[in-house]
């Protein structure tokens, strides 16, 4: 069968994650410990015993989440003999590009972590408590979402940050600008819109600082070939080439996660028919039957799915 690895984004953290895969391969509490390491942080017990408020600190809760996604995929090389490279592509959602990245081989693991503890820390800083804003618009088309965020704009910075599935779009920018937005939603039609508990308002031109700040970080980050094309979220589209990569990095803190059609594009020009989630959740297996039918997808977060995979790639 031909599939694509999906690594999921900020939001699927819980205290707890990875904590069964570690007691279950060794394989996977090296890679905790790696990034431990790299960070010089007990990242890992801090995502095992909370608090949850700390956890979901955004510099925090972006490293967590890649050594999840990737000690799940450490223990599928190692212990059910199941690599990357059996894979036709790899995507990841927001911060979860990063670790598709590393899981294909192009940015090394210790690196990554840095890297995403510079990220969370930089999208944090760059806007002040209270001044930027997220909603999320249910059951809205594309047009429905474009149609509120020309009306948000009249008040100040509004975007897409978000093309999640069909119906489920999410608006970012400045407060005022934002909520009104929401409410031109609501006016047209749109099913629900709700404004997010978020600490920042990621993936809008106000996350700049971020962005300039990965930049130089990037600048100095020795990226080689991934084993297997990467369908990135700034172009929807498979991507080896390093310069491209490095580039779609910066671009993608301020621009819109295209999350629909990178599915939509796996699912038909690349013809995938399986998804496998390795990491913390099903939030991106659960998008997948809102994108595309007649697809599987599978999260893999446990021993037991872990196996349950690797049985079915290795007949």
């Amino acid at each position: 069968m031909a599939f694509a690895f999906i690594f999921p984004g900020q939001g699927s953290q819980i205290v707890g994650m990875g904590k069964e895969l570690a007691d279950a391969f060794a394989s996977a509490r090296e890679v905790f410990e790696e990034v431990n390491d790299a960070l010089s942080q007990d990242l890992s017990g801090l995502m095992w015993a909370g608090p949850m408020e700390d956890l979901t600190l955004t510099a925090n809760t972006q490293p967590a989440l890649m050594a999840t996604s990737v000690a799940a995929m450490r223990a599928l090389k190692v212990d059910f003999g199941v690599d990357v490279s059996d894979a036709k592509f790899v995507a990841g959602h927001s911060l979860g590009e990063y670790s598709a990245l590393c899981v294909a081989g192009a940015i090394s693991l210790a690196k990554t972590a840095e890297l995403l503890r510079i990220r969370g820390n930089a999208m944090q800083k760059a806007v002040p408590a209270g001044k930027g804003a997220m909603a999320a618009l249910l059951g809205a088309s594309l047009e429905d979402a474009e149609a509120a965020v020309k009306v948000g704009r009249q008040a100040g910075i509004c975007q897409i940050a978000n093309d999640n599935a069909t119906g489920q779009i999410v608006l970012s920018g400045e407060v005022t600008a934002v909520e009104k937005a929401a409410e031109k939603a609501k006016e047209i039609g749109v099913k629900k819109a709700v404004m997010l508990p978020v600490s920042a308002p990621f993936h809008c031109d106000m996350m700049k600082p971020a962005a300039d700040a990965m930049a130089d970080a990037l600048a100095d980050t020795v990226l080689a070939e991934p084993i297997v094309p990467i369908v990135n979220n700034v172009t929807a589209s498979p991507i080896t080439d390093t310069t491209q990569l490095r580039d779609d990095l910066v671009a993608q803190v301020t621009g819109r996660v295209r999350w629909r059609e990178s599915v939509e594009w796996m699912a038909g020009e690349g013809e995938i028919t399986d998804f496998a989630e390795p990491g913390c959740g099903k939030v991106l297996t659960v998008m997948l039957r809102r994108i595309v039918k007649n697809v599987s997808g599978k999260a893999l977060n446990t021993p037991e799915s872990l196996e349950a995979f690797a049985e079915t790639i290795k007949g």
